[in-house]
This record gives C-alpha cells, structure tokens and sequence, in this order.
C-alpha cells in the first residue's frame, strides 16, 4: 500500500523552531543558574569554616537550590514572556510598568516560600492559621532581600532581551546595507557594459570609415593592408572590452596598431608625439580602450577640420598614487564657436561615465582651450582597487 508523505507547512517549522529555540533558552537558563548556586553555596560553606562550624557542603547547597529554583523559573518566564511580546519592555514607561505588574504578583510569591517552608518540614499540616503565621513570622529584611532577587532577574532580563534585540535589529541593517551594495554593484555592472557595448560598435564605425577612405582613393593596396591591420585591433578590442581594466603596455601596443591603420587613411599629415612612458606606466592599469579614445578624438578635431599635418602631443606622467596624461590638438575653429562639450564627443563622455563607475571621485578628466590648442588632462589612480 503506497502511502502520501507527510507534508510540513512552514507553520508547523515556525512553531517546531520556536519551541526548540525555547528549550535551549530554558536549559541554559538552568545551567546558569546551577553554576550560580555551586558559587553562592561554596561562599556560604568557606564563611561557616571561618566562623569555626563544621558545616555540610551538600546542605547549604539544597537551601540555596531551593530559593535559585524560583528565580530561575521566574527568570525563565520573563524571558518567554518578553520574547513573545517584546513591546512590553520597548522603552522606559514600559518597563516600570511591567516591573509594576510584577511586583502585584510579589505576594503569590511570598505564599510560594512558605508553601517551600512546608515542604521542607513534612511534620506541618497545611492550615489558613499556620500560613498566616509564617507569614507573619517574615521578616523585613528576608522580604527585602526577596524583592531584590525578583528585581534583579527582572531587570537582568530586560537587559538582555534589549541587548538581543539591539543585536537583531544591527544584523538587519547590516544585511539590507549589503544588499543595497550587491544592487548598486549590478546597476554600476550594467551601465558599465552599457558602456562597453558603445565601443565595440563605435570603434568599428571610426575603423572602417578609415579603409573606406582608402578604397575611394583607388589605394587598393593600402586597404587590404588596412583590413588585415583591423582584424587584429578588432580581435584585440572584442577581448579588451569584456574586461574592467588592461594593462597600459596592452594599450600603448594596441594604439601603435590603430596609429598604423590611421596612417594609411591620413598619410604623413598624421603627426603624433608620445613622451614620458616607462615601466610604471606599462605596469599600470587603465580602462581598456582608453587611448584609442583619446586619439580618436584629436584626430576628429584635427585633420577631419583641415588639409594640413596634425600636431597631436600625448605625455605621460605619473606620481606615487596616480597616472596622468595630457593630450592635445590644434584647433581650428579659431573663433571658438564650437563649444568644449561638442568637441568631447562620444568618446570623452565615455571615458568619463567609466572612470566615475570604475574610480569613483579618485579619476578625473578636463578638458580646455588654451594658447589655439584643445587639452585633456585625465587623472586615474596607479592601481584599481577589486
């Protein structure tokens, strides 16, 4: 006979969870209470032995189980009952009250030791007259060290409920803060490729128009070499591209092959001066593509706005913390007409949204017009933190 299986709601989970959690609570509670009496009977006995008495060890710990007993039932309680309604203990009015409430039930508990009286002297008959006699028979101070015993298992209670759920509700801000990080990281992720994904398409556009200039110039010779040259910057750009950062070496080789390629198209007018790489600017890293933009652009507004050579100067510098370069052209539109944000392009605005997401406030990029000349000055840290 095939029989069903036994299905679990998550109900059923929750209450399993919440007794079991209870259990624990009540068997540490005890424990601690335990180790308590142990001490507080060892100090009992060594004051005895001081004293000049001969006392039993054993008996002097019954006598303080049987009062630890009580608090740790009632400790055990405060904290069910705490757990179960936390607001009860949420703020100071609340507190006084509950320890208001608990001091009406502090007589039920002066009958509770002496009922504890009667059961340790079986001889006793449980009547009205001798009840009222024990109870007559408390005295002041007995009472008082009572109400401070139920005082401080209430208020050590309220303390460590409090500091659980101070605990609990640091846990929760911490794990949503690190949610709001795993999502911020994804939206930064896919803005990024959002970026990437304009290279690509972008950088072949700006690369075939260079052949196709070729090819309407009857250079026949010149494009094929052209298009031999692009399948490598092509492989080059498609691999860089899936990448956060690339070695500056990586690039530099990568631009003196998109320099060749430009050369076809521009001839001996493209004029280019690169100055001040050494083997930390090749060990240093960058966003892949970075250069290439950065051509790309003065030669946009240098040789495309006129017949003549260009005058493009590329330097690199570097300090203990950062890289910088500081590219510039001539301009041509002498008065100034075109405006700094039309001339940074596509590719200037690129490189910007990518050093923000990859860098934060640590990269920077200007541009100016100064002395006839267009200048971007880009600063990037040495080492990009992962």
């Amino acid at each position: 006979m095939k029989t069903e299986p036994k299905i679990v709601t998550n109900s059923q989970l929750t209450n399993w969870s919440y007794w079991q959690k209870l259990a624990q609570i009540l068997a540490l509670n005890f424990a601690a209470w335990l180790v308590f009496t142990a001490i507080g009977a060892l100090t009992s006995y060594n004051d005895d032995l001081r004293s000049g008495f001969l006392p039993d060890y054993w008996e002097i710990f019954k006598d303080w189980g049987r009062s630890a007993i009580a608090l740790c039932i009632l400790s055990f309680i405060l904290y069910a009952v705490f757990s179960r309604f936390p607001d009860w203990i949420c703020n100071g009015k609340r507190i006084i009250l509950s320890y208001g409430l608990l001091l009406l039930s502090f007589l039920p508990l002066n009958l509770f030791f002496v009922l504890k009286l009667f059961l340790s002297d079986g001889n006793q008959q449980i009547t009205w007259e001798t009840i009222q006699t024990h109870i007559t028979a408390l005295d002041d101070y007995s009472s008082l060290l009572r109400l401070s015993s139920v005082t401080a298992v209430f208020f050590a209670v309220v303390i460590v409920k409090n500091w659980q759920r101070t605990q609990l509700r640091e846990k929760i801000l911490e794990q949503e803060r690190i949610s709001n990080l795993h999502l911020r990281l994804e939206l930064e992720q896919q803005k990024l490729s959002a970026l990437r994904a304009q290279l690509e398409p972008h950088f072949m556009f700006n690369a075939l128009n260079a052949i196709s200039a070729l090819v309407l110039t009857d250079s026949k010779e010149k494009a094929l070499n052209g298009i031999q040259g692009l399948s490598e910057l092509l492989r080059y750009a498609l691999d860089a591209a899936e990448k956060d950062s690339v070695q500056f070496s990586d690039e530099l080789a990568f631009l003196q092959d998109y320099i060749g390629l430009q050369k076809l198209r521009y001839g001996s007018r493209l004029q280019l001066t690169i100055t001040g790489i050494d083997d930390v600017i090749n060990n240093a890293e960058c966003p892949p593509l970075l250069l290439q933009l950065l051509l790309e652009n003065a030669l946009r507004h240098d040789l495309d706005c006129h017949q003549g050579a260009s005058d493009i100067l590329i330097e690199f510098s570097h300090t203990e913390t950062h890289i910088e370069i500081y590219i510039s052209n001539p301009l041509h539109d002498l008065d100034g007409t075109t405006s700094i944000n039309q001339g940074a392009g596509l590719g200037l605005r690129n490189i910007s949204a990518r050093l923000d997401l990859l860098y934060g406030g640590q990269a920077s990029i200007e541009t100016q017009r100064i002395n006839k000349r267009f200048e971007v000055n880009l600063r990037l840290p040495r080492f990009l933190n992962r």
